[in-house]
């Protein structure tokens, strides 16, 4: 029960953060380039997340819970990678593109 607790506590902090930086921080720099701020925000906002949870995960992962099992899984799938390499495709396409795409 205490796994779960923490996981849900994870995601959902990770979420929340995600959903504040997209809103003041990353609304203001794509805006700044002049990329509007529209269309299904919520794919820009579950990148800027899971970007956050990848950063999380390597912290975390390499220097606080060196042993952990469950760190050492994430950071070895292939899965966990591909996702963040999509993650850093909806954040930053905006700016090649100069508009946002999604």
């Amino acid at each position: 029960m205490k796994k779960i607790i923490f996981k849900l506590a994870e995601m959902l902090a990770l979420l929340s953060i995600g959903l504040l930086f997209t809103l003041y921080i990353l609304r203001s720099v794509y805006e700044n380039y002049g990329i509007a701020f529209t269309g299904n925000v919520w794919v820009n906002w579950f990148g800027v997340a899971y970007i956050f949870f990848v950063l999380y995960t390597l912290i975390f992962g390499l220097f606080i819970f060196k042993g952990n099992n469950l760190f050492k899984q994430r950071l070895t799938s292939v899965i966990f990678w591909l996702l963040f390499i999509g993650s850093n495709y909806v954040v930053f396409i905006p700016f090649i593109k100069g508009e946002n795409p999604f």
